[in-house]
């Protein structure tokens, strides 16, 4: 693991800055000796996640603040990983109420939350406190496959 175990970025509702945040995540995880596949699932994740904030907690308007911390995890069960924490300060929802469209639902979009938990070890989505949402996702580099086999339904 490197020296730099927290990555804060200032971030804002304008989807303009995603390519930027992809680029630093991208960088981030490749020092943290993640694999290409495995970034590639991060950084699909996060940007998923920033444009639901964009577009569900801000209405599509740019310029509101988005707190973004990703921290390099050192877990002595799961291993390596990584904890990334996404604040907005937008509407909030009833956090049971997030999920995906229904997946035979066969149209463009709403596809987001889907993506998410189904590339991350975790996903949870909580009250912020004096408003707004935040989201806080972890994956590890090797999955436990106990963790992994209770997720997917095996004894």
């Amino acid at each position: 693991m490197s020296g730099r175990d927290v990555l804060n970025l200032n971030v804002t509702s304008d989807a303009a800055e995603l390519p930027n945040v992809r680029d630093e995540i991208r960088a981030w995880t490749r020092e943290h000796g993640w694999g290409d596949n495995q970034i590639a699932d991060i950084v699909l994740a996060i940007d998923e996640a920033l444009s639901n904030v964009i577009r569900h907690g801000y209405n599509g308007e740019a310029g509101h603040k988005i707190d973004f911390v990703a921290r390099a995890l050192h877990d002595p069960i799961e291993g390596e990983g990584i904890e990334v924490a996404i604040r907005d300060y937008g509407k909030q929802v009833p956090p049971d109420r997030i999920c995906g469209r229904d997946l035979n639902d066969l149209r463009p979009g709403g596809l987001g939350v889907h993506i998410i938990r189904s590339v991350m070890a975790s996903a949870k989505y909580s009250h912020a406190p004096g408003g707004g949402m935040q989201l806080v996702m972890r994956k590890y580099q090797q999955p436990n496959t106990d963790t992994y086999d209770r997720q997917i339904g095996k004894p």
